[in-house]
C-alpha cells in the first residue's frame, strides 16, 4: 500500500468494537479481571491485557500500532509530551558517565534537556551538523550515543540518516533521530539505519493543535554491547530486545509519563490525514520561501533553495520536499516584532505543524534559556522569525507576509 491508503488500511487498523471506524476512547483508570489469577499474569507482563491505563490503555496501544508500522519500527511507546518522549529515550539507555553527540541546531527545549541532564552526570557534546567529519574528533570511550533532528528546528540543516547511521555503527554507537519535522511521510529513519526515532506527535502527526503527546520507535536492530550500556545490563536476556523492554516495563512506567486515552484518539484521528497535510504544507512552505527570497532585506532559511547546502539531500532523501518550517531574519528584532504584529493569517504562536501558519519569534521565546553561542548555532538571531507553514491557500500567504514585510 501507498502511504495515504496505509493510513486507513494498513495493518495496525484492527476491527474496533462496534463496527466503529476509529477505535473507542477507553476513558478508564484501570480494568476489571474475572479472577484475581488472571491479574497477576498481567501485571507481570506473562499475559497480553491492559491492568492499569497509566502502563497500559487500548486507545493508546492502537495510536502505538499505527505509528509503529508507519515507522517500520519494532515496537512504539507513546508518552505525554515530545519532550517527555525525549527525556525517557535518553534515559533508557543512559548512566552517569555517559557522553552524547548531537547537533547544535536544535529545538530548544531540547537543548535545554541536554543542559539538564549535566545534573545526572551525563554529558553532551554539540556540533554544528552531524557528520562523520565532525563527530568523529568528539568520540571517545565514554560516548554512547549520537543525537540529530532530521530536519533542524530552527536551524533547518538535513541530517544525511544513512552515512550518519554506517559512521556510528562502525564505532558501536546507536543514532537516535527526531524527526518530528520530517515526518513517517517524508522520510523512515530506521529503514535508512536510525536506531531510535522520536516525534513530537502534537505537532504534524496530530495536525490540528489539540492534543500534546509523544512517541518512541525502537528499531530493535541496534546490537546492544552490555557491558558499555550499562544502563540495559539487566535486560541482557533479551538482546536486540532490550531497549524496547526495559522502556516498556521500567523507565517508562515507573516515570508515569503515558499519554491520555482522549489525546490518543485526537492523534488517530488526525494522523489519518497526514500525507495530504504534508504535501500542502510543503509545497506552500517552497514557495513562501522563494517569494520572500526576492524581498531585499531579508534573508531566508529553507532547505530546498539553492542556497542551501542540503538541497540535492531534500531530493534524495526527503522524497523532493524540504519540510513546511522556514525561518527568515530581517534586520533587526524591533522590525521583527512588526511583521509578526502586521501579519493578518498567520498567528503568532509556539506551535509547529498545524493546519493553521504560525509564526514565532524564537530568539524572545523559544531560546530565552540559551546562550547567544546556542542561539546562533541554532539559527536564532535577534531578528529571526520562524513559520510553520500551514494549508491555507498559497496566494494569501505570499501576500501576507509580503504585505507585512512591507508595511515594517
Amino acid at each position: 500500500m501507498e502511504f495515504n491508503t496505509r493510513l486507513l488500511h494498513g495493518k495496525a487498523v484492527r476491527k474496533y468494537p462496534d463496527s466503529a471506524i476509529l477505535p473507542p476512547i477507553s476513558q478508564v483508570t484501570a480494568f476489571r479481571f474475572d479472577t484475581a489469577e488472571e491479574q497477576a499474569k498481567v501485571f507481570q507482563h506473562k499475559a497480553a491485557g491492559f491492568a492499569y491505563s497509566r502502563v497500559g490503555n487500548p486507545t493508546v496501544a492502537a495510536f502505538e500500532q499505527r505509528i509503529n508500522e508507519l515507522e517500520g519500527g519494532n515496537a512504539c511507546i507513546a508518552c505525554s509530551s515530545g519532550m517527555s518522549a525525549i527525556t525517557l529515550a535518553l534515559l533508557n539507555m543512559l548512566c552517569a558517565g555517559d557522553e552524547i553527540i548531537a547537533g547544535s541546531g536544535l529545538y530548544g527545549g531540547s537543548i535545554d534537556l541536554f543542559e539538564d541532564l549535566t545534573k545526572f552526570g551525563i554529558t553532551t557534546h554539540f556540533v554544528n551538523h552531524v557528520t562523520p567529519e565532525e563527530i568523529e574528533p568528539l568520540i571517545n570511550s565514554h560516548t554512547r550515543l549520537i543525537y540529530s533532528e532530521v530536519i533542524g528546528n530552527p536551524g533547518l540543516r538535513v541530517l544525511d540518516i544513512r552515512k550518519v547511521a554506517d559512521f556510528a555503527h562502525a564505532h558501536g554507537i546507536p543514532l537516535m533521530t527526531d524527526s518530528t519535522t520530517a515526518t513517517p511521510y517524508l522520510v523512515n529513519p530506521i529503514s535508512l539505519g536510525a536506531d531510535i526515532v522520536v516525534h513530537s506527535s502534537s505537532k504534524y502527526i496530530n495536525g490540528y493543535g489539540n492534543a500534546i503527546s509523544g512517541v518512541i520507535i525502537d528499531s530493535a536492530k541496534f546490537k546492544w554491547d552490555f557491558d558499555r550500556f550499562r544502563a540495559l545490563d539487566g535486560y541482557r536476556k533479551f538482546g536486540n530486545l532490550a531497549y524496547t523492554i526495559r522502556l516498556r516495563t521500567d523507565i517508562w512506567e515507573n516515570m508515569g509519563s503515558c499519554l491520555s486515552p482522549a489525546n490518543a484518539f485526537l492523534n488517530i484521528a488526525g494522523l489519518e490525514t497526514l500525507g495530504l497535510r504534508m504535501e500542502r504544507i510543503c509545497s506552500n512552505a517552497s514557495r513562501l520561501a522563494e517569494a520572500l527570497n526576492g524581498i531585499d532585506g531579508i534573508k531566508v532559511n529553507y532547505p530546498l533553495l539553492e542556497s542551501s547546502p542540503d538541497r540535492d539531500l531534500c531530493r534524495t532523501q526527503l522524497k523532493g520536499f524540504g519540510g513546511g518550517i522556514l525561518t527568515f531574519r530581517t534586520g533587526s528584532r524591533e522590525r521583527a516584532f512588526r511583521i509578526l504584529n502586521s501579519l493578518k493569517y498567520a498567528v503568532i504562536a509556539s506551535n509547529i505543524g498545524d493546519i493553521r501558519t504560525l509564526a514565532i519569534h524564537p530568539d524572545s521565546t523559544l531560546y530565552i534559556r540559551s546562550t547567544k553561542e546556542q542561539k546562533e548555532s541554532a539559527g536564532v538571531f535577534e531578528d529571526t522569525i520562524r513559520v510553520s507553514v500551514g494549508i491555507e491557500n498559497i496566494d494569501d500567504l505570499i501576500d501576507d507576509f509580503t504585505e507585512a514585510i512591507r508595511n515594517s
